[in-house]
């Protein structure tokens, strides 16, 4: 079917090349162009030819619409913006349009205005399911979370089989403490064919799915890292609960995590990811786990520490270190994640640096890679003391750590690693944070060890650095 389906796409662009060669200021011609353009990710080709039409057709709605599109996928958002809006001025009914300008809107964080949008283009059209997802986003990251899970039911009830609407339904829920329901309705990520791409892996394997139902007793299970680092250290936790059901473990996870899972409780065999695997009866993704053993709030496995360094390592660093004068304090501020949403998360250098007192402490950097924008920084402060290649993995960072008094971090895998390990950790926050750090409190009942330092305002780091700079001045224990 697919190869028939790519067949009638090369054909029909081979016949709108020809109709473009008889008549190269056809509207029609140069909007599907554009749009095949748009499919290969071309696009400034297709800006191209979308803007040829548009000179040739200045009222055209659509055309404006589809310049403001490619905007947007090429991350130009007060152009998108400018285009959206041309669109809207051309057709005031244009429903699309005014979804679209919600959605760049949301990209420049302006929530509440593209929520005002979102409702003019449901307004005219009520029956599209994406508007009121988007919408649900925009209300999600305004701190309005029941508006946000009301709008994802709007998006179901229109469309029972929109497993976007579930998933992001399962994160407001998982942020408003919901675990039992959030993690029910995570399961829906693996989304239905092409229409929801998840950065998870979701495996083709011919054994069993587990998820809490059958008896593991004297079986062989499969538990896999399917996301980030720091979901499969946090998450991790479970694996002793399920050898505790009779199950023998075997734990594929990246080979940068090897070393940590090494000594960790039920793990009779870690398999680096891409490797061969042995038999077994069962698998399970490890996010699934919380699901499995239908966590909530009160019955989260949080344990003081779940791992432990190399302490052959922990000497190597006390050595490299050197003699400890003052209190030594680990750093992390930023990640160098392709996570979509990694700029909400993380700070430059030159801006944490406001959060770190001047005298008392030696700072120890924990991230292994710095982002370009953050060396000159690095470079000029010879108080952080910076490692780079001697962090081979995460084994090394977690043996670094238990070097230091106190860890304080942006939301990153760093604050997992330490946290698991018992160390005491200050994490700041964004204003809506991932689900995992829930709302208004300043503990965790994943991590007992971990403080939590919340932006007050959106987009407002400031508070969140005097708070912990304040903090820091009263000194630590």
């Amino acid at each position: 079917m697919n190869a028939l389906r790519n067949q009638n796409s090369v054909a029909a662009e081979l016949f709108l090349n020809q109709a473009y060669k008889l008549d190269p200021k056809s509207i029609d011609v140069l909007r599907l162009l554009g749009i095949y353009e748009v499919q290969r990710k071309d696009y400034d080709k297709a800006l191209t030819l979308f803007k040829k039409a548009f000179k040739n057709a200045p009222k055209n709605a659509l055309l404006a619409s589809n310049i403001g599109n490619v905007y947007l996928e090429q991350k130009h958002f007060l152009r998108a913006l400018e285009f959206y809006e041309k669109a809207i001025s051309l057709d005031v009914n244009y429903a699309e349009a005014y979804s679209n300008k919600g959605n760049v809107l949301q990209e420049l964080n302006r929530y509440p205005e593209a929520i005002v949008s979102y409702d003019q283009a449901i307004q005219l059209d009520p029956m599209d399911a994406k508007t009121y997802v988007n919408k649900g986003n925009a209300l999600l990251e305004s701190g309005q979370l029941t508006d946000a899970i009301q709008a994802y039911d709007d998006a179901i009830q229109l469309q029972p089989d929109h497993y976007l609407a579930y998933w992001h339904k399962s994160l407001a829920l998982l942020l408003s403490g919901n675990l039992e329901d959030g993690f029910s309705l995570y399961e829906s990520r693996w989304g239905n064919g092409d229409e929801f791409k998840f950065s998870g892996v979701r495996r083709g394997f011919t054994e069993k799915l587990w998820l809490g139902e059958e008896s593991l007793q004297g079986k062989t299970i499969l538990i896999y890292c399917e996301q980030g680092l720091g979901d499969a250290l946090q998450f991790a936790r479970y694996v002793e609960l399920v050898a505790q059901l009779g199950a023998k473990v075997i734990l594929e996870a990246p080979k940068s995590l090897n070393e940590v899972f090494s000594n960790l409780s039920g793990v009779s065999q870690i398999i680096n990811r891409g490797n061969n695997l042995p038999e077994f009866d069962f698998y399970c993704p490890i996010i699934s786990l919380p699901f499995a053993f239908k966590t909530n709030l009160n019955s989260i496995p949080s344990k003081s520490a779940y791992f432990k360094a190399d302490m052959n390592k922990v000497e190597d660093w006390v050595k490299k270190l050197g003699p400890k004068t003052k209190p030594r304090i680990g750093i992390a501020w930023s990640s160098t994640s392709n996570f979509k949403n990694d700029a909400k998360r993380s700070l430059s250098l030159s801006e944490f640096l406001v959060a770190l007192p001047d005298k008392g402490y030696e700072y120890v950097c924990l991230q292994k890679e710095i982002k370009d924008c953050d060396k000159e920084t690095l470079a000029s402060h010879g108080d952080i003391r910076f490692f780079g290649d001697d962090l081979q993995s995460f084994g090394d960072t977690a043996a670094l750590i238990e070097c230091v008094d106190l860890v304080i971090s942006t939301c990153t895998s760093i604050p997992h690693l330490s946290a698991s390990l018992g160390k005491e950790t200050w994490i700041l926050l964004s204003f809506i944070p991932d689900w995992r750090w829930l709302l208004n409190r300043e503990d965790s009942p994943w991590y007992p060890s971990v403080k939590l330092f919340r932006q007050d305002k959106l987009n407002n780091w400031d508070g969140v650095l005097t708070r912990v700079r304040a903090s820091l001045e009263k000194g630590i224990s």
